[in-house]
């Protein structure tokens, strides 16, 4: 029989282990995740934080730097170490590659307190300064607006150019006059 130590110790270590793994898993899920410094946020501040990112559908945690570090190693993101040192808060957005850095960018230029550390988008690791001009890009929805008006120019275009060439030919709308063709 084990003593009661190490039951405990077992334990932790299992809990330890799946918390790893549910990193691991979030990171692989998300299209982007965004490492950030919150030394210096009040309470109500970071409960503002945490209910923009939550109505964007970004999940936002705390989680210790060892076990964040252990997560990426199994997903190939080794990289992002550089990053975990003092207190860290991670976002990971599912949805948009984009909208974490954007809330946390502005969030940041709002309370100065919140720093961008760097962080992973769409695979690849970025700075925070990285993060800053990407929270600079339109979101989707926005960069799907800019593509349907640039497809529709075309269109509206011809449009437009074949209601001036009737308009000159007579008339708003009227096709100009067959001519009768000739009597056998």
């Amino acid at each position: 029989m084990y003593p009661l130590e190490e039951v405990d110790g077992l334990a932790v270590r299992a809990e330890k282990e799946q918390l790893v793994q549910s990193v691991a898993e979030r990171l692989e899920r998300s299209k982007s995740v965004v490492l950030a410094d919150y030394r210096g946020l009040n309470v109500a501040e970071d409960t503002e934080l945490r209910t923009r990112l939550r109505a964007a559908g970004v999940e936002y945690a705390v989680i210790k730097n060892t076990m964040t570090s252990r997560a990426a190693k199994q997903v190939n993101l080794e990289g992002l170490d550089e990053f975990l040192s003092g207190p860290t808060a991670i976002a990971f957005g599912y949805e948009d590659a984009v909208t974490p850095a954007k809330i946390l960018h502005e969030f940041s230029r709002e309370h100065k307190a919140l720093e961008l550390k760097g962080g992973v988008v769409e695979g690849r690791i970025v700075s925070g300064a990285e993060l800053a001009e990407i929270a600079k890009l339109p979101s989707r929805e926005g960069l799907l607006s800019m593509l349907l008006s640039v497809l529709q120019a075309p269109m509206r275009n011809l449009a437009y150019v074949v209601s001036q060439v009737a308009e000159k030919n007579g008339g708003a709308g009227a096709a100009p006059e067959a001519e009768a063709a000739p009597a056998e």
